[in-house]
């Protein structure tokens, strides 16, 4: 099933889907996730900044973040959780699967055969990030321990999955350089 997906992305990623998919994105973080953090913060009445940028955190500091919040701010949040924070994935997904899939195309060899589909990793962490913040924003004060270790675990994950894929890109990048450089034998 994978291999059957690598295909398909190989087959029908091009510059035009590339550029639309990079026009989407850049409203994210210029204009849509600003405005939704500032959003948050200007109903807790404090900067407090969101769950979903840290790198990685222990309960104690989702406590406190879930405390500074306010209720009005934490319904705001899972809001965009459900709302925002579902398309943004999406739109990252297919823009780095269109990357990986241009740059990839013509190396099927191993590893590199699906190696358009591993945005598909942060997306799959991202998802299950967000469904334990919303649970953690839902559920406060009867904040579970349980849950909020797994949101760190979640969002570890998926900064992981990022960096490889920022590193993929590059490794790609660099390769098709490399390759148009070398002299013809």
């Amino acid at each position: 099933m994978l291999t059957a997906l690598s295909n398909w992305a190989y087959r029908t990623a091009r510059v035009p889907i590339l550029l639309v998919l990079l026009l989407l994105y850049a409203l994210f973080p210029a204009y849509i996730l600003p405005n939704a953090e500032q959003r948050i913060n200007q109903l807790a009445g404090q900067q407090v900044g969101i769950i979903d940028l840290l790198p990685y955190y222990q309960p104690d500091v989702i406590w406190q973040m879930l405390d500074k919040y306010g209720q009005a701010a934490r319904q705001q949040y899972a809001y965009i959780e459900v709302t925002t924070d579902i398309a943004y994935p999406i739109v990252y997904t297919a823009l780095f699967v269109v990357i990986l899939s241009l740059l990839y195309r013509n190396r099927p060899y191993r590893p590199f055969a699906t190696a358009n589909l591993l945005p598909l990793g942060i997306f799959g962490f991202d998802i299950a990030e967000n469904i334990c913040i919303v649970t953690l924003l839902n559920d406060y004060p009867a904040v579970s321990y349980t849950w909020a270790v797994a949101t760190g675990i979640f969002t570890s994950g998926k900064w992981l999955f990022f960096a490889l894929a920022i590193l993929a890109v590059l490794y790609g990048i660099l390769r098709g350089l490399y390759g148009k450089m070398r002299p013809i034998d």
